[in-house]
């Protein structure tokens, strides 16, 4: 694919290295001259030091020859404005914008007056990455905050990740003794070790530290996590540090309210990371929040939560406040340094799980090591819905795991894919890659090795860095 990417910050500059990467023809353009030229150092792709708000700097940048452009400016406005200029040109081209404005993805989504059976200015997907991000927080949270966890919409199956426990059932055990000791449906999907990402096999031997992704039943998945040395408990008394737009999403999320802006859920694939709670009856949710203008809107949306207008970092409100008492603490100010540093430091005075938002996976990394439970790299998040709306070849959905070097891809099978009619054992990929959960007519399994892919069947497959193109031809339309 031939990609144009406005906008060179965290979430541009961690796409284009991904799709340079999956050898995709990628420009960039970038407003910044320290930033463009930063850039340009380091990834091997056409960067432009340019404003993208104009049909010059689009066309050299090869907007003509375009499969499709992603605006990802620190302003809305500005990413819808380049789209539109683009679709006023190449009404064809996929365009795509990140944008934080509620009202503007309300609008596309109520497809009303002059926009009915149209996209706004012409714009086919929004990504809004407050919501991408809150969804996986809730999703964390209704798993207990033991570890990430990726849920599959229509299938009773879900990957979970956690750390292996030192002296655990887990700690020592070689994965070809694997059935002796699960005996439920379930299946190793990554093993992270020391900053590197394995595909496991049958040789390989779990030790304490390790972080292992389990695909099973939701049901199951619990006792899956005893044995690996971390239980659930019940999260009732939950305190959100930041009362800002993500904060305020969480906090409707777990009171009662849909995170989608006018209370219509977005329809979503087989990736689900929105889960139900218990009742809201039984939670106590506590917003702590500096800033006074924000705590009297928080009050007002929602009455059923106690609002503190306090400083975190203040040694004494939380003594005061007995704050150590929650079970609880999400971090999700605009601060990644505070969110760590706080969610760490709340737990030492007694909170027992953390969830803390940071940027990018660098940071998640780290704050998994200092003790942080869950950690959401927001960046990633983005790009990673970026990605699930540009890939091809039958592939709806991609969600990286890990370093980022391995991702977990949704694809749908068509009649004319090469894979049809074809058993699973004459599927390799090059790159390294796993079908690890098939869902078929309403039913869905773990295949073995008598499985023989089908039309209409939905898969999900973990793959290693390198093999979309591969995974594209496998599954896409014949040619």
């Amino acid at each position: 694919m031939r990609i144009v990417i406005v906008g060179a910050g965290l979430v541009g500059t961690q796409l284009a290295r991904h799709l340079v990467q999956e050898k995709h023809d990628v420009s960039l353009i970038e407003s910044n001259e320290e930033r463009a030229q930063h850039v340009s150092n380091r990834l091997d792709c056409l960067v432009l030091h340019d404003e993208g708000n104009n049909l010059s700097s689009l066309k050299e940048a090869g907007i003509a020859k375009a499969d499709a452009l992603v605006c990802v400016t620190d302003s809305d406005e500005v990413n819808m404005i380049i789209c539109g200029l683009a679709a006023s040109r190449y009404p064809k081209l996929l365009k795509i914008a990140r944008v934080r404005n509620d009202d503007y993805v309300r609008l596309n989504q109520a497809g009303e007056g002059v926009f009915e059976d149209r996209h706004i200015l012409g714009i086919d997907h929004f990504v809004h990455p407050d919501v991408e991000a809150s969804r996986s927080v809730l999703s964390a949270l209704a798993h207990g905050a033991i570890g990430n966890i990726l849920t599959f919409a229509g299938t009773p199956y879900e990957l979970g990740s956690i750390d292996i426990a030192a002296g655990s059932s887990f700690d020592g055990l070689s994965l070809k003794d694997y059935r002796s000791l699960i005996k439920e449906e379930s299946l190793v999907t990554l093993v992270e070790r020391k900053g590197e990402s394995l595909l496991p096999t049958g040789s390989t031997t779990l030790v304490k530290e390790d972080r292992i992704h389990i695909l099973a039943q939701e049901a199951e998945m619990e006792h899956i996590f005893k044995l690996a040395g971390r239980t659930e408990k019940p999260l009732r008394r939950i305190g959100i540090v930041g009362g800002s737009r993500i904060g305020a999403l969480i906090a409707g999320g777990l009171l009662g309210k849909d995170l989608e802006s006018g209370g219509k859920r977005k329809k979503r694939g087989f990736f689900s990371l929105f889960k139900s709670f218990m009742p809201k009856s039984s939670r106590r949710v506590v917003i702590i929040e500096q800033n006074h203008e924000v705590c009297q809107d928080l009050a007002a949306r929602f009455p059923d939560a106690l609002i503190l207008n306090e400083d975190i970092s203040d040694e004494s409100f939380v003594a005061e406040e007995q704050i150590g008492n929650l079970d609880l603490i999400i971090t999700a100010t605009d601060n990644q340094e505070l969110n760590m540093i706080a969610a760490l430091y709340l737990k030492s005075r007694g909170v027992r799980r953390a969830i803390a938002l940071v940027s990018g996976s660098g940071y998640e990394a780290i704050a998994r090591r200092l003790g942080v439970d869950v950690v959401i790299p927001m960046k990633s998040v983005v790009v990673d819905s970026i990605l699930s709306h540009l890939l091809r070849g039958g592939i709806k959905g991609v969600h990286r795991i890990g370093d980022g070097s391995v991702g977990i891809i949704e694809i749908e099978i068509g009649s004319a894919s090469p894979v049809a009619e074809t058993p699973i054992t004459a599927f390799r990929l090059a790159a390294g890659g796993l079908v690890m959960l098939v869902n078929r007519e309403g039913g869905s399994f773990i295949p073995r090795g008598d499985y023989v892919f089908k039309a209409g069947d939905k898969i999900v497959m973990i793959a290693k860095n390198g093999g979309e193109a591969e995974i594209e031809r496998f599954f896409g339309p014949s040619k």
